[in-house]
Parts: structure tokens; sequence; C-alpha cells
């Protein structure tokens, strides 16, 4: 495989909103240079976080070219906007999506079989796809929870890394024998597992993740630049950030992305609270307040790390 993934950070990207719903691009570009002055590897767009599925096909390819363009260059970007059922319209929705310039194209495990569907199905549908499929870009997998979670067996990984055409896998499974298996499967390879579980993340990188690519990056994507770059030479300080990292992240379990918005607020973005996927009346004042507290954490860690660079 001549393309790769460099190593790192790569957050799942939002979708702003204008409060009429409409797309936000200046809040994007901002929330692109907010994550890139992080010195994140990447950005993964056109993703879950990005409310993929309630955006029309139009709204998904101007998304992903709107972020390229945004990135200007500096940074890779990965995009999926892979939601269609037919793999007829899953193959044509992957081309466009590839053409829109992007580095890889990220397909998401649970469109290639049904949930009651065998890995068989799945290899065959892989393989109809890929004959189909006449791009030449880098592909890869994300174990995307929605409409239910697929997750990538050992065999399956190894088949994947067969075909050649693979790289990246946004590993959602949140459990250390899950991931060192589909890692020991794919070693020797160029393919990469980023780890979307912020608990498990300094294990996983201990194991030879290559990074972060999770829905945390909007707190506090400077934080995990951090571990990822320095885990292996300043393991107590990691052991101590890890800590913070694992359990700030059970404020995934309110109301997001609504509590992303909110927390980019406070960083100064101008991003709104609207979302199509999550009522934002629903945010209460204590997931305000909880979110408000653990930005102040944040912002302490956050010294603490520039202390040490």
């Amino acid at each position: 495989m001549n393309k790769t993934i460099p190593d790192g950070v790569w957050p799942t990207m939002i979708t702003p909103y204008h409060e009429d719903g409409r797309i936000d691009w200046d809040a994007l570009e901002k929330l692109v240079e907010w994550h890139i002055e992080r010195r994140v590897a990447g950005l993964f767009a056109v993703c879950q976080s990005s409310e993929m599925f309630h955006l029309s096909l139009r709204e998904r390819l101007e998304l992903a070219r709107m972020s390229i363009k945004f990135a200007a260059g500096r940074v890779p970007v990965l995009v999926s906007g892979h939601v269609a059922d037919s793999l007829d319209d899953q193959i044509e929705e992957a081309k466009m999506m590839a053409d829109t310039g992007a580095d890889a194209f990220i397909l998401v495990t649970n469109r290639l079989a049904k949930r009651h569907e065998s890995d068989d199905v799945f290899k065959r549908n892989l393989e109809l796809f890929l004959d189909r499929f006449d791009r030449d870009i880098l592909l890869g997998f994300y174990e995307c929870p929605a409409p239910y979670k697929r997750l990538i067996s050992p065999e399956l990984m190894r088949f994947v890394v067969g075909t050649g055409r693979f790289g990246f896998l946004k590993d959602t499974s949140c459990r250390m024998g899950d991931i060192k298996a589909k890692l020991e499967a794919a070693r020797g390879s160029g393919f990469k597992l980023f780890n979307a579980n912020a608990a498990t993340l300094l294990a996983s990188l201990r194991a030879g993740a290559s990074g972060y690519s999770g829905i945390m990056t909007h707190f506090h994507s400077d934080l995990y630049v951090w571990l990822c770059r320095n885990w292996a030479s300043r393991p107590q300080e990691a052991e101590e950030l890890q800590d913070f990292l694992g359990l700030a992240s059970v404020i995934e379990y309110q109301l997001y992305p609504v509590n992303a918005m909110y927390a980019l607020q406070l960083e100064g973005l101008p991003i709104t609270l609207y979302s199509r996927r999550a009522d934002a009346r629903q945010f209460t004042e204590s997931m305000r307040l909880e979110v408000e507290q653990m930005m102040r954490l944040s912002h302490k860690f956050s010294e603490r790390i520039r202390s040490l660079d």
C-alpha cells in the first residue's frame, strides 16, 4: 500500500448550523482552524458526528468539499457519508464522495451487511463493492454505532487487510481484547487502527494503536494530541492525563453533539446549539454546568502540558 494515514488525532467533525438549520460554513471554517491549531493529524469529516444520516447527498458532498477547502492541504481529510442502503447506491455515493478530493473514503461497517447477516455476506458485498469502485483512493472502515454497531472480527480484519485497499479503522469496540486481536491481524501491513474510546486509549497506544478518533476531540483535542505524541516518553504524566480523559469522556452520555457545541462556544467559536439529531431544548442547566466544570479542569491540563513542551 503506497498511501498511509498519519498517526495521531483525527477529530470526528461536527456540522455547525445556523439557527434556521442551514449549514454554517463560516463556523465550520473556524472549527477546522481550531483543530489545526491544536496540531491534529487530520480531520474525519462527514461522519456520524457530522450528522451524516441527517444530511442530504448534496449537503454531504458540499460538507466534504468545504472541509477539504478549509484544511487547505495543511492536514489530510478523510470522508465517509456512507449512508445508502442498496449496494448500487452505496457504490455511486462512494464514487461521488471520493471525487471531492478527500485523502481517503471511509466505509461504514453496518452498511455492507444487515444486523442478522454473517461476515460471509459482508465479504461478498465488500468484494462486489471493490470490483465496481474504480477510484484510486485509500479506503478505511468506521464501526459506526448507528443504525447498529457491527464490529470487524479478527478474521474479517485479515480479509480486509489482504485486499491491499484499506489503511484506516475507527474502532468502537471499547474493549482491549478486540483491539489487540485486530492489531495482531493487521501486523506487518500499512493498516492502522484508531481508537474512538477514551478510557482504553493509553492501553491501546501501548498495544500498537496509531491514535485517537473520537467525539471528545471537540472538548479538548490538544490533550489527545499530547497523549498520542508523548505517552511513551512521559509515562507518569500520560497516566495522569489518561485518568482525566477517561473520566471526562463520560460526558459523551449527555446530549451529544449539543454539549460539544456548547463546549466549543466556551472556547470562543461562533457555533449555535442547533442540531438535527438532538433537541437543544433538552440541554439542561445541570448539563451546562457539567460541561463548564469539565472544561475548567481541561484548561488546567492544557496549561500543564504546555509547560512540559
